[in-house]
């Protein structure tokens, strides 16, 4: 057990270092090439901070744990909303007034309603996973229409390749190329061997205390990757970048329920637990569903919306674990 929970810890730390230097990588890299900053946080950096999860579901699947896949993804879902937007509001307050990413949010809404609709078959399979993944070709395809469309400004183009990546966490316009390359190196080596580490111990650990698989994949693992997108959103909170940050959130849910879910299917099947669809899965929607006033009534989350969502989330655990 002790053993187990060494490994654990130690893939958690990997995967923590490996998604930093990928998302390093990842962001210098668009800012070598001029990508805006509205796609990278929607896309590359999504993306990168969801690299564990992916990894994470994979290799769950591949060693029979498929309820960890699942889990892994509704729980990050979860604590992407109240614990990863929560703990920098209370920290600092988000000005998500001054925020524009109704598009995005109805895509992330849209996704979530398809998933729980798909959810409700009992079984994730390779026709499930095209539909996901179909779906995120559609959020890709506007996205970077939206990007082109920036770009025409060059106003506009300017201050977003610019000033705004460079308050993103690690982005240096100087960085020199082989530097890139090798943050990006280090973190695709490095997520495969933490995501090894973590699932296997993982899988230990709920053997020897009699857990059932998903249980572990909403509350150890789905913390523990949900963790590089804690990281980044509190940076960009404290640098500013709201948009970075709640871009970050929408971006890593979508990616989560369209890419994670979608990839993992061609996998193997994912079964649905009873218990999922009669809890986690509504805490998810609901969670997404908090965002509404945020985004479209431009109200700013103040400290005590930040608290009132990391309480949620600590709630949400207790009754998880109980």
């Amino acid at each position: 057990m002790v053993t187990d929970v060494a490994l654990a810890c130690l893939g958690l730390v990997i995967l923590l270092l490996a998604g930093d230097a990928l998302v390093r990588g990842a962001v210098n890299l668009a800012l070598r090439l001029g990508i805006p900053a509205f796609l990278v946080s929607l896309t590359i950096v999504a993306f990168g901070t969801s690299a564990p999860e992916l990894l994470v579901s994979v290799q769950a699947i591949l060693t029979g744990a498929a309820g960890i896949a699942l889990g892994n993804v509704i729980g990050s879902n979860i604590a992407n909303v109240l614990l990863v937007l929560g703990v920098p509001a209370m920290m600092t307050g988000l000005h998500t007034s001054g925020c524009d990413t109704r598009k995005t949010y109805v895509m992330m809404m849209i996704a979530t309603v398809v998933f729980i609709g798909l959810a409700y078959t009992d079984l994730f399979n390779w026709l499930d996973g095209t539909v996901l993944l179909l779906l995120l070709a559609v959020l890709l395809g506007d996205a970077f229409r939206t990007a082109i469309a920036h770009r025409r400004d060059t106003k506009a183009a300017a201050c977003a390749a610019g000033d705004d990546l460079e308050d993103l966490e690690g982005a240096d316009a100087s960085m020199p190329g082989w530097k890139v390359a090798l943050f990006l190196v280090l973190g695709l080596i490095g997520l495969p061997l933490g995501a090894d580490l973590l699932v296997d111990s993982a899988v230990n650990i709920a053997e020897e205390l009699n857990v059932p698989d998903t249980v572990i994949g909403l509350t150890l693992v789905a913390l523990g990757t949900s963790l590089p997108e804690l990281a980044t959103t509190v940076m960009a909170a404290l640098r500013g970048q709201t948009e970075v940050a709640i871009g970050n959130v929408i971006g890593s849910n979508l990616f989560n329920l369209l890419a994670i879910i979608g990839i993992a299917s061609f996998v193997g099947p994912i079964p649905v637990a009873p218990e999922t669809l009669q809890l986690d899965i509504w805490v998810m929607f609901a969670a997404s569903a908090i965002l509404f006033p945020f985004v479209f009534m431009k109200r700013d989350m103040g400290r005590g919306t930040g608290v009132v969502l990391t309480a949620g989330y600590v709630g949400y655990l207790l009754v998880v674990i109980i």
